[in-house]
């Protein structure tokens, strides 16, 4: 049953892939037609008249950049003043003050970057005011930045002999206008049908059957739901994130949610092949992310199945429970975990601290490889985008021909800017764990021991640095100086990749295109299909590997000797 759920959920997807993607490109051309046009259009113009856009002069790739920029640091002191004055605003039931300075940052970086990881309790820490023009806002705003990002690599590969790749201000508000609000209307609409609460109410007190008086939150939880499932953020309201009854109260609600975080990622790369004028190009790329997905979840749902054999010792079962909601399962729980780490999503419905070691490995390991396996809303695009690059170019030096790719010859300044867009994310990882490692306050936070304490610190700097924001539990954060440097993790992780994915879409859109020889590589073929994924885990064995050998791999070991860490 397991299995065919798994087959339900990708062949409902593959229904869907088509359909979203053309509306996809649909929506990121502004001389296209949708058929939102008779209810938005007027909207879209008012947006544009009010910030004084032309949605037609397009932008160069400096000009593009420097708009990403200046969007993003507004963003980000936007969030940082409505935390810092929550107490005084509305929507403030509980009477929340403000969070400290260090927490501050941490969580307008978090959702400025798209990463939405949560140093914090939600229903403890924020108002509702915050959770909706300050969070909420940003769960908008940060997937649209980086699908906006993406369209225009797509833009600077598909077009010849231009200078412009779009306009950054038309990107988002179309994004966000025709794809994003009216999905999240769809998807919230289903979250209050399925029992998440949608209100302003104060904190309910109940008694219990012990007698004790319990505090059972409220608020407007589905609206966030919806946008955090369907724009890869992965912030939940509540605490405990998609394993709040709350948040995903059935098996059907976690199905849907499956399906809703795929839906977007898995479409932009149909919307991609469908813009360079490559249709089977565009499913290879999918096929080939698709297998790299099935293997993970069957590794990580087996290692939860056969988990700890001491268990066995002790005339219990061995499958590995622990940290996971009974009315999902092991399985749903495995799944769950490989789709939102594979996919930048971060949320969770079980705890990753509690997998099992091999478990807990594959989720780090989807954020290792860029998380480029469908990836997050444009991040996941972009990201693909360079690892096709990259094998299509050590191709051509097997075969000693210049690379091409589409027609277009990768040269040196092209190679430049995969490289800066590869390498700063694997040096952030590796040298923010190390520095955490060799540090009292990094040690200090440690909820485990050993292999396994190491796994929580990796786990925490790799799922900031990829912005994805899922979490090892285990580890305490919230301190001044962990704050920081997660913070830095996230926007290092962002912005260094963003600055050389939009320089490249600026060399790619002035290439002259060549016709294809004999000589081309064929990028709709069983051979690129082995060719990405080779380079997809050569990349990932070649930089992480010796670390994942210190953390989960010895823990699983250890494991299987007795030995267990606490």
């Amino acid at each position: 049953m397991d299995w065919i759920q798994l087959f339900l959920i990708l062949l409902s997807l593959a229904l869907l892939i088509k359909p979203i993607g053309i509306f996809i490109a649909q929506v990121l051309d502004p001389h296209q037609k949708t058929f939102l046009d008779p209810l938005l259009k007027p909207v879209e113009k008012r947006i544009y008249k009010w910030v004084n856009v032309d949605p037609l002069i397009e932008q160069n790739w400096k000009e593009y950049l420097f708009s990403l920029l200046g969007f993003s640091l507004i963003s980000l002191i936007f969030t940082m003043l409505i935390l810092s004055l929550q107490y005084y605003l509305p929507l403030n039931p509980e009477s929340f003050t403000a969070p400290s300075w260090d927490l501050n940052f941490n969580t307008a970086s978090s959702f400025m970057t798209n990463t939405n990881w949560q140093s914090y309790g939600g229903e403890s820490t924020l108002s509702y005011f915050s959770q909706m023009a300050a969070l909420a806002v940003q769960n908008f705003a940060s997937p649209a930045a980086g699908l906006a990002v993406a369209a225009a690599l797509v833009r600077g590969i598909a077009r010849r002999e231009m200078k412009t790749i779009g306009n950054f201000w038309t990107d988002m508000v179309r994004i966000t206008l025709y794809l994003l609000l009216p999905l999240s209307v769809l998807a919230a609409s289903f979250f209050m049908a399925t029992g998440v609460p949608q209100n302003f109410k104060p904190y309910v007190k109940a008694e219990t059957l012990e007698g004790e008086i319990q505090t059972i939150a409220q608020g407007p939880i589905a609206s966030q739901e919806a946008i955090k499932i369907l724009g890869s953020n992965g912030g939940g309201f509540m605490n405990a994130n998609s394993a709040h009854p709350y948040e995903n109260p059935s098996p059907f609600s976690n199905y849907v949610q499956i399906l809703l975080i795929l839906l977007i990622p898995v479409a932009q790369i149909y919307y991609y092949g469908k813009s360079v004028g490559d249709t089977k190009h565009g499913w290879c790329v999918i096929a080939a992310l698709g297998i790299l997905f099935i293997i993970g979840v069957w590794a990580c749902s087996f290692s939860e199945t056969k988990g700890n054999p001491q268990f066995r010792e002790i005339g219990i079962s061995e499958h590995n429970w622990e940290g996971k909601e009974q009315r999902f399962g092991l399985f749903d729980s495995a799944l769950f975990a490989c789709t939102t780490t594979a996919v930048a999503c971060g949320a969770v419905n079980c705890m990753h601290d509690s997998l099992s070691p091999i478990g807990g490995l594959i989720p780090m390991l989807n954020m290792q490889l860029s998380e480029v396996i469908f990836g997050g809303v444009g991040a996941g695009l972009y990201g693909v985008i360079i690892f096709i690059l990259l094998a299509i170019f050590i191709s051509g030096l097997i075969i000693g021909r210049t690379p091409e790719y589409l027609g277009k010859k990768i040269e040196a300044f092209d190679m430049k800017m995969i490289m800066l867009a590869v390498l700063p994310f694997v040096l952030v990882v590796h040298g923010l764990t190390a520095l955490t490692c060799f540090s009292n306050w990094g040690l200090e936070g440690l909820g485990n021991q050993g292999p396994h304490g190491f796994s929580e610190m990796l786990y925490a700097f790799s799922s900031c640095s990829a912005n994805n924001g899922s979490a090892f539990a285990g580890l305490s954060t919230n301190t001044p100086i962990y704050n920081i440097a997660l913070a830095m993790a996230m926007l290092l992780g962002r912005f260094l990749v963003l600055a050389p994915v939009i320089a490249l879409a600026g060399s790619f859109a002035q290439k002259k295109v060549h016709p294809p020889s004999a000589a081309s590589f064929p990028i709709s073929s069983l051979i690129f299909i082995s060719l990405l994924i080779g380079v997809i885990l050569l990349v990932g064995a070649l930089t992480f590997v010796p670390a994942l050998t210190m953390g989960p791999i010895i823990e699983q070991f250890d494991m299987l000797k007795g030995k267990l860490f606490s």
